[in-house]
């Protein structure tokens, strides 16, 4: 039995479904678990149905019609009958959606939670809809049934115990049952729900970490992964050019590269897999006869070329004591609570005597709470649109290449890995918190 993953360049149009179709057929004679993203970017589009509908902007309406149209056309070019069932399904979900919008809660995350998984329903039902009517029947399982967490919205956690024992059982009764046995099942990515029926998502691009789940909980023979890559590369060649294919990497290896902001995979991917030591394979999903990246236990095949990650839209946060007191453990402690409460994640930090300085993604609306928050015991000062550059394997002539002429802001190195925050070209711009 194995686990696929189609993200959402691999669905984001009827064609791509249509190639998504002919990849599965390839496998027809197998078990498979096809975890499957939101259609395109719809998640960065129901991201702005959920900004516009919790601070009752004018625009949420437009805002919904840019999804329900998204997903018309696709709809249109996949069933030419409109008498199909699966448009009334779709227009059951987009009023769903709608009341959902309608009524915002107080936590802007719980809200978040509410709006944002409907992208992942309508791809899988739009998909497992279009697979029937082609030959590739399918059982539709909703993710957040077998699929426990806690409440920490937008970034949950797995209940291990609970989603172990619902998926093993669901799965096996799916592909075993003596009435009508199927093996092809269709779930969603990203999502859960909490044990008492809240939606949940596991954190920006979850789907693999999804698959990981499902493969862990299954003993599941491999997970591949459908990108638009030939394989694991050691750059984005949206960024860089002269990008490297990586055959085989280890664990370990691919560990320490999501940390650090990797695109290829959700950080959170890896450890299950290793745990059952279940190889995860890369594969282009424009050409899936190609070999694609192993990623598996051995690091002997490990190519040490210089792995490029960047990360943009970053702000360097920088906080001193008002006292000129010593940044002590204690300190540490109250700012870090800070982080944990608000969800912002740290992708890079220093300290000195008096102050402690943090690279993050640019936490949007939260860094008023943060300020507000922090600003009594703190002077906090900002800088806002860097990028932050990771070098894993890093070499002084790659540091030179890409980052000549840049303002440094902030700089680290380690054995094995560089990481260093800038601007491009331009003076600083820096802002600061007055002082309480």
């Amino acid at each position: 039995m194995k686990v696929f993953k189609f993200g959402g360049a691999s669905v984001n149009s009827a064609g791509a479904i249509k190639n998504v179709t002919s990849i599965l057929r390839l496998y027809r004679d197998e078990n498979l678990i096809v975890v499957i993203s939101a259609m395109g970017k719809i998640t960065n589009a129901l991201e702005k149905v959920v900004d516009a509908a919790f601070f009752s902007k004018p625009a949420l309406e437009a805002e919904m019609m840019t999804v329900e149209d998204f997903h018309g056309q696709i709809l249109e070019g996949l069933f030419p009958q409109k008498g199909h069932p699966v448009f009334e399904i779709v227009a059951q979900i987009f009023e769903d959606i709608r009341k959902s919008a309608h009524h915002p809660i107080g936590n802007y995350d719980e809200f978040y939670d509410r709006i944002v998984p409907f992208g992942e329903i309508l791809s899988t039902n739009i998909i497992s809809a279009y697979l029937d009517e082609n030959g590739l029947k399918n059982y539709l399982l909703n993710a957040g049934e077998v699929i426990i967490t806690n409440d920490r919205f937008r970034d949950a956690a797995v209940d291990w115990k609970i989603t172990d024992g619902k998926i093993s059982k669901t799965v096996s009764g799916i592909f075993e049952s003596p009435g009508n046995p199927q093996n092809l099942i269709i779930t969603q990515g990203f999502i859960g729900n909490t044990q008492d029926g809240k939606p949940t998502t596991l954190g920006r691009e979850g789907s693999d970490f999804t698959a990981s789940v499902f493969a862990f909980c299954t003993n599941a023979s491999e997970v591949i992964v459908w990108k638009d890559v030939a394989g694991l590369l050691n750059a984005d060649p949206v960024y860089f050019s002269d990008t490297i294919r990586i055959p085989r990497l280890s664990y370990r290896e691919a560990i320490e590269l999501s940390f650090f902001g990797a695109k290829i995979l959700h950080p959170k991917t890896i450890k299950p897999l290793q745990n059952k030591s279940i190889p995860l394979r890369i594969k282009s999903f424009a050409d899936p006869l190609s070999e694609g990246s192993l990623i598996q236990e051995s690091d002997v095949s490990d190519q040490i070329v210089p792995f490029l990650i960047l990360k943009k839209d970053q702000m360097l946060i920088s906080f001193s004591t008002k006292d000129f007191s010593f940044i002590t453990e204690e300190k540490l402690y109250r700012l870090f609570g800070e982080f944990t409460r608000q969800n912002i994640k740290v992708n890079l930090m220093q300290n000195s005597a008096i102050s402690f300085t943090v690279c993050v993604n640019h936490p949007g609306i939260k860094l008023e709470f943060l300020i507000k928050s922090l600003s009594v015991d703190f002077d906090i000062k900002y800088n806002e649109n860097l990028e932050l550059l990771t070098i894993r394997h890093f070499n002084n002539d790659v540091i030179e290449k890409h980052l000549k002429g840049c303002n440094i802001f902030l700089e680290q190195r380690s054995r094995k890995t560089f990481q260093a925050a800038y601007i491009k070209f331009q003076e600083p711009k820096i802002k600061m918190q007055h002082k309480t």
